[in-house]
């Protein structure tokens, strides 16, 4: 059984003779910032790679034709092989063709083409996809998926084979919580249970003819073993890269079902997410699986900035997936199991959840400023359901963490970024989705172009958060910090050390405790604002802002 390698792909203990890795690498980035700088690419390396040859100077990563080049002949008996005497797999480099004018669709749109062009070439029926900072940490993986795909009763019905997505940078307690362990060990796969594994966008095995838009039937299955072209035996390299750029084209595709019902699902910023429901709502199952060791590693973002507007693309997405005719409550029904659809809905509605808990982090501080009780008295009956509510659940979240493999550091990160994320990154993607619908301009995040310098690492290293720009959602996370830091200084003083222990266990007490709380999981952000004076603390230009805000906050009226 053949396997193609799609999307941004690494290949890792590559080795040709005495010729070493890291001299290889360097030699590449050399020949990069070269060609980088001088704004072309010389005569000397388009001489020793052919692909180079189509490229001009009226040529723009933006605005040129097809390039497919068979780097690796995997059929050539004068192949090339590896150190331990293996022969390597055909490998293929593919620039579709970008136009101005025409829709290309990102990530969904070069999977496509990817899953077409390899089509021509192989045909194999399992395709593994990967995003270019993930390379392969467990050779046995690809084995233990066609374990899968091979079942002699469920086999046929396995659409993808989806793996956690891991990273080989996180630090020991995962400072922006980029891996939530108990979600990938325990959630994910009681969604699993449900038949609702989702389609993350990489470390996942597909099997081709999922992706073809092909309903499951047990009637019009056909032998996989029997779909794999030997097109190479027949064709020469010239010949199939001249027909595989045709699949390429941006016109291709016009007036065809792709990106409707074949292949990855356009439109959506997840395509992932609603091509992986899609292909449910087919009648394929798909597997999730989570092995003791990581198949794939990648690259976490290390700057609260990146992983802050990744969630908000991510959010935004997911929320645009609700209100469309891909709801899983519309497009699943009687397709796919209410457990299945209910699960979905969890992380499609992670925009609107932001409302609530921007309720929460102000309306009680705000309250007790103005001797406002919400709560019943500690003393009273009726705050043991109160009590019960948030101990049970911050000891069972907890627990998951810990048994997952996590640390109580990491569980306390965790319940930070929670809170960032959806008074932020949520918050954000809920204003953007609305405004989508009004016809409206979408808010903007632009990113700090920053260089990977020794200090940046050694602040990540040491789990310090890097803030360093004027971001909005700063403002908005230092002023959550300072207004409850405020109302807990007042609250303390007036109702415990003003009145004593009647005051302890009063109305307000309930309030103090939420300050509180939302007080300890922002002293980084205090120390950013008050105390660091590195490049990654929060610029005084945002303590200013949020000064003024919470200025004008206390001054609504509670009632």
């Amino acid at each position: 059984m053949r396997m193609d390698v799609c999307d941004y792909v690494l290949i890792y203990g590559f080795k040709v003779g005495s010729v070493n890795n890291q001299d290889m690498y360097e030699d590449m980035k050399s020949r990069i910032d070269s060609s980088v700088a001088n704004g072309f690419i010389t005569d000397e390396i388009k001489d020793k790679h052919k692909g180079f040859l189509e490229w001009n100077s009226n040529i723009t990563k933006n605005d040129h034709h097809s390039i497919v080049q068979i780097l690796i002949n995997g059929w050539d008996p004068q192949g090339i092989f590896d150190a331990d005497g293996n022969r390597l797999p055909t490998l293929v480099y593919l620039s579709r063709e970008k136009r101005r004018g025409w829709q290309h669709n990102f990530k969904a749109g070069s999977m496509n083409a990817l899953i077409r062009v390899s089509s021509e070439i192989t045909n194999a029926p399992i395709i593994l996809n990967l995003d270019c900072d993930m390379y392969s940490n467990d050779p046995d993986a690809i084995r233990d998926a066609l374990c899968f795909f091979l079942d002699e009763n469920q086999g046929q019905q396995i659409s993808y084979v989806q793996y956690p997505q891991r990273f080989s940078n996180i630090t020991k307690n995962d400072i922006y919580a980029n891996e939530p362990r108990a979600t990938f060990q325990i959630e994910l796969a009681g969604l699993d249970g449900f038949g609702a594994t989702l389609y993350i966008g990489t470390g996942c095995f597909h099997r081709r003819e999922s992706l073809s838009g092909k309903k499951f039937s047990y009637e019009d299955r056909t032998i996989e073993s029997n779909s794999v072209r030997e097109t190479k035996k027949i064709r020469s390299v010239e010949e199939l890269e001249l027909a595989s750029k045709i699949l390429a084209n941006c016109s291709y595709e016009k007036d065809t079902l792709w990106g409707k019902e074949m292949g990855l699902v356009y439109g959506y910023p997840v395509e992932d997410i609603v091509t992986g429901l899609t292909i449910q709502c087919r009648g394929w199952k798909p597997v999730y699986y989570n092995p003791t060791k990581h198949a794939f590693l990648g690259i976490a973002p290390t700057t609260l900035d990146v992983a802050l507007v990744q969630f908000k693309r991510w959010s935004e997405g997911l929320f645009q997936i609700f209100f469309s005719e891909h709801c899983p409550f519309i497009h699943g029904c009687g397709k796919i199991k209410l457990g299945a659809q209910m699960g979905y809905c969890i992380y499609l509605l992670w925009a609107p959840f932001s409302l609530p808990i921007l309720a929460y982090v102000f309306v009680p501080a705000l309250c007790l400023l103005h001797d406002v009780p919400l709560f019943p008295k500690v003393s009273s009956l009726w705050f043991v359901p109160f009590a019960y509510v948030f101990a049970a659940r911050t000891v069972c979240s907890l627990i998951e963490d810990l048994i997952s493999g996590s640390t109580v550091k990491g569980w306390w990160n965790l319940q930070r970024m929670w809170l960032i994320r959806r008074t932020t990154s949520y918050f954000f993607a809920l204003i953007d989705t609305i405004y989508k619908k009004l016809g409206l301009s979408e808010t903007s995040f632009v990113l700090t172009g920053k260089v990977s310098d020794e200090d940046l690492r050694t602040r990540y290293e040491d789990e310090i958060i890097e803030f360093g720009s004027s971001s909005v959602m700063y403002v908005i996370i230092a002023t959550i910090a300072i207004v409850n830091l405020l109302s807990l200084v007042y609250g303390v003083f007036k109702n415990v050390i003003f009145s004593g222990f009647n005051g302890l266990i009063g109305v307000f007490t309930g309030q103090m405790i939420v300050c509180g709380i939302i007080v300890s999981l922002n002293l980084p952000v205090y120390e950013a604002l008050l105390m660091r004076r590195d490049k990654g603390s929060i610029p005084s230009s945002v303590l200013v802002k949020s000064l003024v805000i919470t200025s004008l906050a206390c001054l609504i009226p509670m009632y």
